[in-house]
């Protein structure tokens, strides 16, 4: 991106996809002169041609600093046959119960589980909770008697997983699936608790059929900025 390019651009503003702003990116526009500010990306100088308010974005509020991402493999006969690497949108309701857990709580013990989304287009909101998710169905297509635990290990360098036992699903029937999503209710299918975000497949629908084992790797990860 040059600052040439910016300023010969005739668009007054354009809208960035919250998942495109890494930190590498923002660095980059901040060396163009670009700022961030009350969840906009603002131009320092204005004369640069887009104007005060150069480039929108919900940079605070759905590109959160908080950010997990998924790892689902699918394996039959002891081999795996496909796996899916995708980036989870921790949802409102799960930001604020982090919030209220870690900042106000006194006393408190984490207990969250895995669960699958079938292969419907799967499309996740920050509105999203348990209760009600219209961009995705919660799939019970396995025979673990509770959703599967997410047993994470040691917090090191803003980060944290569950590598070392991952959540697996024993598959019990022919199903597509399209996502994965955290929660804290243990429940096959059950909508309480808390839904502390979700994520789609970047690759499409996968399939599975009895006798599958889906494992489900999570890493949480939270930046300062």
């Amino acid at each position: 991106m040059e600052k040439k390019a910016i300023e010969d651009s005739p668009i007054q503003y354009m809208i960035i996809p919250p998942e495109l702003l890494t930190p590498e990116l923002l660095a980059q526009l901040q060396e163009l002169g670009l700022v961030i500010q009350d969840g906009m990306i603002h131009a320092k100088d204005v004369g640069m041609g887009f104007g005060a308010s150069l480039v929108q974005s919900r940079f605070y509020e759905d590109n959160r600093v908080m950010r997990n991402f998924f790892k689902v493999e699918c394996v039959r006969d002891g081999e795996v046959i496909w796996t899916e690497d995708f980036q989870n949108l921790v949802v409102d309701v799960g930001l604020d119960d982090s919030l209220d857990k870690h900042l106000k709580g006194s006393s408190y013990t984490a207990t969250w589980f895995v669960g699958l989304t079938d292969g419907a287009t799967v499309t996740v909101a920050a509105g999203d909770t348990m209760v009600t998710h219209a961009g995705w169905v919660d799939t019970q297509t396995y025979s673990n008697a509770t959703r599967p635990a997410l047993t994470l290990g040691t917090v090191s360098g803003q980060s944290v997983d569950n590598s070392a036992s991952v959540a697996a699903f024993n598959i019990n029937g022919g199903q597509t699936f399209g996502g994965a999503f955290v929660c804290s209710d243990n429940t096959v299918g059950g909508t309480s608790g808390i839904l502390y975000g979700a994520g789609a497949f970047t690759g499409g629908d996968r399939a599975v059929i009895n006798g599958d084992t889906v494992n489900v790797t999570v890493t949480l990860t939270a930046a300062a900025s």
